[in-house]
């Protein structure tokens, strides 16, 4: 596996983007696919390291970008969990756009396949709703649904913060009222963080990482409310490919995906809009980061096998 760094301009105008490709030791005429990551909420995608190595392993290029406000794209100085001033959820998913296009331009006429979790879940459900055309499929993993209601209440409470202590504040109250909850289906929970993985190691290593759980500023927490608020709007449900694959992946014991239910109301919202091509798959016993659970040889198989039918 052959890894490269790069950075191109982020759609803020401003901001250079991180990026990261790895790619399989193979002439690019045999390369299968390409696969993008959509990296989550206060985390970086150099974190999927282990399955971009099982993926060029069986002939995959795997990409993708450390959004505005994480990893190698906070510049020295700035500010994590901040995005942008103005639009941040679109610019987010139009950055994800640009690196699709740089790899595509790389490497044409190779299949794409996007793959975001968690928060990068809610961007992939926005993404695919409008540049759905240009891609083959899309995974969509520790996705969840939320009451638009409840949605409206937070971004209400963040505005109301960031009124009075600037979009640049970390609002505790958002996120103990966002997060507060995770731990409540666990029976003595050793952090919190425990929630992420039933794997200790991986919370622990998750806590002693600075590029990870940071807390996110109100500006941080107005743009994941309305990327939720957008991926769930019906016009833009209806607004994805009807032939566009999709695979919907999380564990059963995840509560961002309300251990499970939350999972199969959005996969239901595409078959009602008439998507042909979904795929539901839970994991007994997983949490929220289920490439990181002691069964992750098995996702990354299950991954695999779902993308490869497909290709074929």
């Amino acid at each position: 596996m052959k890894k490269e760094e790069f950075f191109f301009d982020s759609r803020d105008g401003e901001t250079s983007i991180h990026g990261v490709r790895w790619m399989p030791e193979v002439p690019a005429s045999s390369v299968k696919g390409i696969i993008q990551i959509i990296h989550g909420m206060e985390e970086y995608v150099g974190r999927y390291e282990d399955f971009a190595e099982f993926m060029t392993g069986r002939g995959f290029i795997v990409t993708g970008e450390d959004h505005l406000g994480h990893g190698g794209t906070v510049a020295e100085g700035g500010t994590k969990g901040y995005f942008c001033e103005q639009d941040p959820a679109t610019v987010i998913v139009r950055d994800v756009h640009r690196l699709k296009k740089i790899t595509q331009e790389k490497y044409p006429g190779i299949p794409v396949i996007i793959m975001g979790h968690s928060m990068g879940s809610f961007i992939a459900r926005n993404y695919i709703s409008r540049y759905g055309s240009g891609i083959n499929m899309a995974i969509i993993m520790g996705t969840g649904s939320m009451d638009m209601s409840v949605l409206n209440a937070g971004e209400a409470l963040t505005k109301l913060t960031a009124f009075f202590k600037g979009s640049k504040c970390k609002p505790a109250m958002v996120t103990k009222i966002s997060f507060g909850g995770y731990l409540k289906k666990i029976s003595s929970p050793r952090t919190p963080y425990d929630w992420l993985s039933a794997n200790e190691k991986n919370v622990d290593d998750y806590i002693a990482d600075p590029m990870c759980g940071f807390g996110f500023t109100a500006n941080g927490y107005l743009a994941l409310f309305e990327l939720m608020k957008r991926m769930q709007k019906s016009e833009n449900v209806a607004a994805v490919p009807k032939n566009l694959p999709l695979l919907f992946v999380a564990g059963e014991d995840d509560p961002v995906g309300t251990y499970g239910e939350g999972v199969k109301t959005a996969a239901d919202s595409y078959r009602k809009a008439g998507v042909s091509d979904i795929t539901v798959k839970l994991y007994q016993g997983d949490r929220h980061e289920i490439l990181n659970e002691d069964n992750k040889e098995t996702v990354k198989e299950d991954i695999l096998e779902w993308i490869t039918a497909r290709l074929s």
